[in-house]
């Protein structure tokens, strides 16, 4: 209850840097969304939902783990293009070749299989289909403990430290015992391709002149990159449309 009414404060009152950097950060890398069939992976409150479909997309298939943050998005959702799944990411097993594009905002360093989440999204896109999310960035997953700080609370440095020892994070944010999975910026990016998605786009966004002005205390943003974006197209192997270590029979994936 601590960690749902705090998050939702958050999000209400666009306190965090959601608003402010990441927000405008991941929408910058979406194509024309319109008529695209959309696969929103941790939904959350439904935001890109209806964002989505503000933007004409044909459908939006959106998932996350919460009952009650699912609960609250159909309270904000009047719209039959959209539908809300509960399901954890891990799980989910979509029709082959289904999705225009799969968005996740904030999510994938939640999860401790990101290589199977990301093949699982490999397998729900159509042939040319776009993968896009966020993440936080691995220099803040690393050594979780936030700025050193001096005597006046001001931000001096941020620490990095096991930055190649990937795997879970127990932290605090509303609550103790906030559990994320680290890895590497290579892990995020080679795991993509090798599951037969090619990048084409790396971002390390900081806050814009218009964000600074409004909230000068985005400054320490600036300092380090809180988030890392990354987008990528399904890719086509030579002479078959998966990646070498995936083999399709009845339209299900089966992985060796």
């Amino acid at each position: 209850e601590v960690f749902f009414q705090g998050y939702k404060s958050l999000r209400q009152n666009d306190a965090g840097l959601n608003g402010a950097l990441e927000v405008p950060a991941l929408r910058s890398l979406l194509p024309d969304l319109s008529g695209l069939h959309v696969l929103d992976l941790g939904c959350g409150f439904g935001d890109f939902a209806r964002f989505a479909r503000a933007r004409r997309a044909a459908s939006v298939t959106a998932i996350d783990i919460s009952t009650r943050m699912l609960e609250q998005a159909a309270v904000l959702t009047n719209d039959t293009a959209i539908t809300y799944l509960h399901c954890a990411l891990e799980e989910y097993e979509p029709e082959a070749e289904i999705f225009d594009i799969a968005i996740s905002s904030l999510v994938l360093h939640y999860i401790r299989d990101y290589s199977k989440v990301v093949r699982t999204v490999r397998c729900a896109l159509k042939s040319g289909g776009r993968f896009v999310f966020s993440v936080e960035h691995p220099i803040c997953t690393a050594n979780p403990i936030g700025w050193v700080r001096d005597s006046d609370a001001h931000p001096m440095f941020w620490p990095v430290d096991l930055y190649s020892r990937e795997g879970s994070r127990s932290t605090r944010w509303f609550v103790d015992g906030v559990v994320k999975y680290h890895r590497t910026t290579a892990t995020y990016v080679n795991t993509l391709i090798r599951s037969g998605f090619s990048i084409t786009r790396l971002d390390e966004p900081t806050p814009t002149r218009e964000a600074l002005a409004a909230r000068p205390v985005l400054q320490h943003d600036c300092r380090r990159p809180p988030f890392l974006l990354l987008s990528a197209v399904r890719s086509f192997t030579a002479g078959n449309d998966r990646p070498v270590s995936e083999t399709v029979t009845s339209g299900r994936s089966l992985r060796d």
